[in-house]
Order: structure tokens, then C-alpha cells, then sequence
């Protein structure tokens, strides 16, 4: 929808975390949260961005993992954005 109305102004981060709660949204509760982007039933933490981003917002939190763009396949507590298609 973000490009059928205002192609010249997508956010690749806002596209990213559009996805990601489109397909957790629909059969789990989400939270918006100060450190981390989401949690999921009141559980799980996880951070959304490309595949550089750094475990840094997120390492202290129990239960924290780290959704990446441009990820082939994941490892630790990186899980590749793509994955989450799966779930719809």
C-alpha cells in the first residue's frame, strides 16, 4: 500500500516492520515497546532491521531476537525477515 500511495516516500525500515507485524499480527498479541520494536505475547522481543544491524538495543533483554532484511539464513538470534511469510 506504501507504494500505491506515496511510492517516492517509502521507508525501507517502515516497510520491513509493516511486514513483519502483518505476518505476526494476525494470530498473536503484539506489543510496541521502548527497547526492541515489538514483543509477542507478552514473551518474545524482536528487532527489526537490515542485515547489519547490531545485537547492541536488544542484548540484555531475555527472549530477544533480531528479524533481518537481506539474510539468506540465520544463526544465534538473527532470523531472516523473510521467514516470517511463512507464518500468514
Amino acid at each position: 500500500m506504501q507504494f500505491a500511495f506515496a511510492a517516492e516516500n517509502t521507508d525501507k525500515g517502515n516497510l520491513r516492520e509493516t511486514f513483519f507485524i502483518n505476518q505476526v499480527g494476525k494470530a498473536n498479541e503484539v506489543e510496541y515497546i521502548e527497547e526492541g520494536d515489538f514483543k509477542i505475547n507478552n514473551t518474545w522481543v524482536f528487532e527489526i532491521g537490515g542485515s547489519g544491524k547490531k545485537n547492541e538495543q536488544i542484548k540484555h533483554l531475555k527472549n530477544s531476537y533480531r528479524v533481518l532484511d537481506n539474510l539468506e539464513y540465520g544463526s544465534g538470534n538473527k532470523i531472516p525477515l523473510w521467514m516470517f511469510g511463512f507464518l500468514y
